[in-house]
């Protein structure tokens, strides 16, 4: 089985400004002014004091200040701007890190040192900081492969930190987030022959073994269609090509002692999507490998838990990789199609594939926490690239988080959305209302639950929300709402927007915020 080397760079911390083990070669300042500058960091002061003398701008835009007295005797200062109006967040940090380290590199430093002077307002400033240099410094996966002497962008990262106690765990967090933002990239933004369904599930294996994490894969035809029917529709024309056949690859991780708390995960990994009969023309198929990228954000969680070990939690996930393929073979609009909770499906548009690729999982996670339920232990979860409505809803760089009736009760959405703002991973929060669930009612005798209208979701009201509808109805957690003797926690997270820019590096979202809620209190 092959390994994956996921070349994070080498962390150091000091407590002291000058340290010359290890030795660096310049320094790089995240604050918003030099007047916050004090105690073991006052001594900056001196250099960029004199700067700001002659240039005005030094706290508005990105500087390179010569500095005798400090390591590689240059200091980048790059300020994150004002932080105190109402729509100021922690990201202003992890935004002026990127631009630091960039600028550091262009000055040839292989060796710097971050420094983020403590926040009043913001406690995880220092670690979004950290968090927006390793950004940065992600080196992609094809890249790392085929020219490994390319396979790091600097030598090694120092970070500053008031204490050996901060120090470490600053260090043990950020490399751990960071591990996971990397699979999450690898996955995720590889192209897709490189992540082609079978690859993925060899880099998963590959990353897994030897670890607390458990990998199981599926990748029998008869299986998959007797198993899982919606997503064996998807990857019916994908099948015959076998670097293209699909898999569901299944992830595990129980920590020690009690278990008080289960999470379950699907993620949408379509490796690529030419929409099917429904094809994407007009140019709109460019960019569609970034379709798995919820599976990626799946797996990147998983490389979090293996590496933190969190106490009294256990995690089942499902990745669904298939590829939506377009042939003489592919599924059409208008068949009907028995989801693996027995709902008879209308399919209205192909280009609607990340549903059905994760409907029949969603319903085996049910199906698992009935077997073992317990009031209050289970949280279900789907994460996709779903729609382009979420885009169109909220923008870039949020993600849209929804709950059923049971997550609602349970804050899951709100408490998330807390995680995610004070780790710099942002979340919006959107409802499903009656008129989602009226929307994919069948339409005729034939069906009980149409699929989708034949319109994308950027142009169909409440495109992103009804989807989530369609979920809850076609897996029978409709039978698991709060009027249920059993009812079932489930929050359908649509990363369509967050997951990153192409042409660009993947985020990694949501792989932050479901750490800072579930994982960074266990440890």
């Amino acid at each position: 089985m092959a390994s994956f080397s996921l070349r994070v760079p080498e962390l150091f911390f000091t407590t002291q400004l000058k340290a010359e083990v290890p030795t660096f070669d310049g320094v790089v300042l995240v604050t918003s002014t030099i007047d916050k500058l004090s105690g073991d960091l006052q001594c900056l002061k001196v250099p960029l004091g004199y700067y700001k003398s002659i240039d005005a701008s030094v706290e508005q835009e990105v500087v390179l200040v010569h500095a005798p007295d400090f390591p590689g005797a240059r200091v980048v200062f790059a300020p994150t701007g004002p932080l105190n109006r109402d729509y100021d967040d922690v990201r202003r940090f992890s935004d002026a890190a990127v631009i630091g380290i960039k600028r550091a590199l262009k000055a040839g430093m292989m060796k710097p040192i971050l420094v983020c002077p403590p926040e009043e307002f913001f406690k995880e400033a220092p670690l979004v900081t950290l968090l927006g240099a390793l950004h940065a410094l992600y080196v992609p996966l094809e890249i790392r492969e085929r020219y490994p002497e390319k396979a790091t962008k600097i030598d090694y990262l120092g970070v500053w930190a008031s204490s050996q106690e901060e120090g470490t765990k600053l260090v043990r967090l950020s490399s751990a987030l960071e591990r996971g933002r990397i699979v999450c990239r690898d996955i995720g933004g590889s192209d897709p022959e490189r992540m082609a369904a079978p690859k993925v599930a060899d880099y998963v294996q590959g990353i897994f073994s030897n670890s607390v994490v458990s990998v199981s894969v599926i990748s029998d035809l008869t299986t998959l269609e007797e198993e899982y029917p919606c997503l064996a529709a998807v990857n019916r024309c994908a099948k015959d090509v076998v670097r293209h056949q699909a898999r569901v690859i299944e992830l595990q991780y129980t920590g020690e002692g009690i278990i008080d708390k289960t999470l379950m995960f699907v993620g949408k990994g379509v490796t690529y999507d030419t929409g099917g009969a429904d094809i994407k023309a007009g140019g709109f198929m460019a960019g569609m490998h970034r379709d798995k990228c919820g599976a990626a954000a799946v797996a990147g969680f998983f490389q979090v838990l293996s590496i933190l070990k969190p106490k009294g939690i256990k995690v089942i996930g499902a990745m669904t990789m298939v590829r939506n393929s377009v042939g003489s073979d592919c599924y059409v609009a208008d068949e009907l199609i028995i989801s693996r909770a027995q709902r008879r499906i209308r399919i209205g548009n192909t280009d609607a594939e990340g549903r059905m690729a994760m409907v029949d999982l969603l319903c085996s996670m049910k199906e698992k926490a009935i077997k073992e339920y317990h009031p209050n232990r289970f949280e279900l979860f789907t994460i996709a690239t779903l729609t382009g409505h979420a885009i169109r809803a909220v923008g870039f760089n949020y993600s849209i988080i929804m709950d059923n009736g049971p997550a609602k009760w349970a804050k899951t959405a709100l408490e998330l959305q807390a995680a995610g703002h004070e780790a710099a991973d942002p979340f919006e929060i959107s409802t499903i209302r009656r008129e989602d669930y009226d929307f994919h009612k069948g339409k005729s005798e034939y069906e009980e639950i149409l699929q989708c209208n034949n319109e994308p979701s950027s142009a169909t009201p409440r495109g992103h929300q009804s989807p989530a509808a369609f979920l809850i109805m076609a897996s029978g957690l409709d039978k698991h709402g709060i009027d249920s003797e059993k009812p079932l926690c489930y929050s359908h997270i649509d990363i369509a927007g967050s997951s990153g820019p192409f042409p660009g590096i993947p985020t990694g979202s949501p792989v932050v915020a479901l750490a800072a809620k579930y994982v960074l209190n266990r440890v």
